[in-house]
């Protein structure tokens, strides 16, 4: 049998709702004020970024602790453009990778990224069917 995800989603009255998730945690999803919601919790557009850099960044992780590479901090950014009709939808993703660190090997950093963005990040592969994505990598050395 296929994989699948199940999560609940469930109105909390006005614009809010809490959704579960797999791993047992619990997330609070609401408009802004100005969409008739309180800003009291987080926006579904901005969750799919989250997803797309926390997936990649699992990734990247990983490929970190099985390269044996030494990192001292590393971050990712997300920037995208909305389409300006209805249903607004992401068209162009960028994604940019930080690396800081006083000894980068900036070759199998990249080789970690390259791979995650081609071959292993799931939800890389989703926005691909509908954005232009972007890749960049920037190395802090110290």
């Amino acid at each position: 049998m296929a994989t699948t995800n199940h999560v609940s989603t469930k109105w909390l009255g006005q614009m809010a709702f809490e959704s579960n998730n797999p791993s047992g945690l619990h997330l609070k999803i609401d408009a802004g004020t100005e969409d008739g919601g309180q800003g009291e919790g987080l926006r579904p557009k901005a969750l799919m970024l989250s997803a797309l850099a926390g997936c990649s960044g699992l990734d990247v992780a990983s490929l970190i602790k099985k390269m044996k590479l030494e990192v001292d901090d590393f971050h990712i950014e997300t920037i995208a453009n909305l389409t300006d009709e209805h249903p607004k939808y992401y068209n162009k993703v960028r994604i940019e990778y930080y690396f800081y660190g006083s000894n980068l090997n900036e070759g199998k950093l990249q080789r970690a990224i390259d791979l995650s963005v081609e071959k292993y990040c799931g939800v890389m592969e989703m926005f691909r069917q509908f954005a232009e994505l972007e890749i960049e990598t920037i190395f802090h050395h110290k």
